[in-house]
């Protein structure tokens, strides 16, 4: 498979198969394809589908395999950002934040991220409902608005807010921790818990989390 990632702010990636070769996208990412692009929706077994709705995607695949010859197949992000493509292997899986996978290779597997740590669970938000990328080949996430990428040393931490948390390494482990002070929580406008990432590992933040952007917006509008 080759690709070419175009457009941005709004991002699409145009991929090439090979003969017999498959895409799978969870959400109806596809935007243009060849006419001999064939399309089967699978819902993979019921664990793997009830993993994905809990991971806030749907329980059902659409599975694009290139017959009868080479084929391309197109995927837009849903939102103005980027789209990053990340080599997925064995022995190197990632986490994404929810509704971030937008495609990849078939060899490349769903399933919903557990965190160590409870606390990150009940008092992430929604943020934490996170996916994990296994298996083996690459995989196109969408990132809302910009990206910027840490390279975290063993025992390094970086405090997030949430909704900026885009991507990480699975070697890294992610907690939660409450925001000190009455005034800070009640006045401050940050909520009541940051998100903390520990290294070793990448973490990928973004500049402009879906979830802030919405909550701007309902800000402004009028009500009767």
């Amino acid at each position: 498979m080759k690709y070419n990632i175009t457009g941005e702010p709004m991002p699409v990636v145009i991929c090439d198969l090979d003969p017999e070769e498959s895409m799978i996208t969870e959400k109806g990412a596809m935007v243009w394809m060849s006419p001999n692009m064939e399309m089967q929706t699978s819902a993979g077994g019921i664990g793997k589908a009830f993993g994905r709705m809990f991971s806030g995607e749907s329980m059902f695949q659409n599975i694009y395999t290139a017959k009868g010859g080479p084929g391309m197949i197109a995927f837009a992000s849903s939102f103005p950002g980027s789209i990053r493509a990340i080599d997925i292997a064995p022995d190197h899986p990632m986490v994404v934040q929810k509704s971030g996978f937008l495609a990849s290779e078939r060899t490349v597997e769903l399933s919903i991220f557990f965190q160590k740590k409870g606390m990150a669970g009940f008092f992430g938000g929604e943020g934490f409902i996170l996916q994990k990328l296994s298996g083996n080949g690459t995989a196109f996430v969408e990132i809302d608005g910009s990206v910027v990428e840490y390279n975290l040393a063993a025992g390094q931490s970086i405090v997030v807010d949430t909704g900026n948390l885009a991507m990480l390494d699975s070697s890294c482990s992610v907690d939660v921790v409450s925001v000190k002070g009455v005034k800070n929580v009640l006045f401050g406008g940050e909520g009541l818990f940051n998100t903390v990432v520990t290294g070793p590992g990448r973490v990928f933040l973004q500049t402009m989390p879906i979830s802030n952007l919405a909550s701007t917006i309902a800000s402004v509008i009028p009500r009767n």
